[in-house]
């Protein structure tokens, strides 16, 4: 695929049908504390992991972080709230 370049949050790209089922070269990603990604720069993306790898060593990216774009498995949702502060039963991540 063509070298990018966007902004995107890590939900954002898992949720992106662009991007699903491809290797994701990111850069200046910003972690949560266990160290997954939660935003970073779009750099490129591939279907072949080798091949991502050699253009990214190519254009002298040796800092991006490579991820596989497959779902949310990496991605907290957010507990919704009733009005008394409690779990709202009627939302429920899948």
């Amino acid at each position: 695929m063509a070298t990018m370049i966007s902004r995107m949050t890590w939900r954002e790209l898992c949720r992106s049908g662009a991007y699903k089922g491809l290797w994701v070269a990111i850069d200046n990603c910003r972690y949560d504390e266990t160290r997954q990604p939660l935003e970073g720069d779009v750099v490129d993306s591939d279907t072949e992991f080798s091949e991502l790898c050699a253009r990214m060593r190519e254009a002298g990216r040796s800092s991006c972080t490579i991820v596989f774009c497959e779902s949310d498995v990496f991605v907290e949702t957010e507990a919704a709230t009733g009005a008394a502060g409690a779990p709202d039963a009627s939302r429920r991540s899948a």
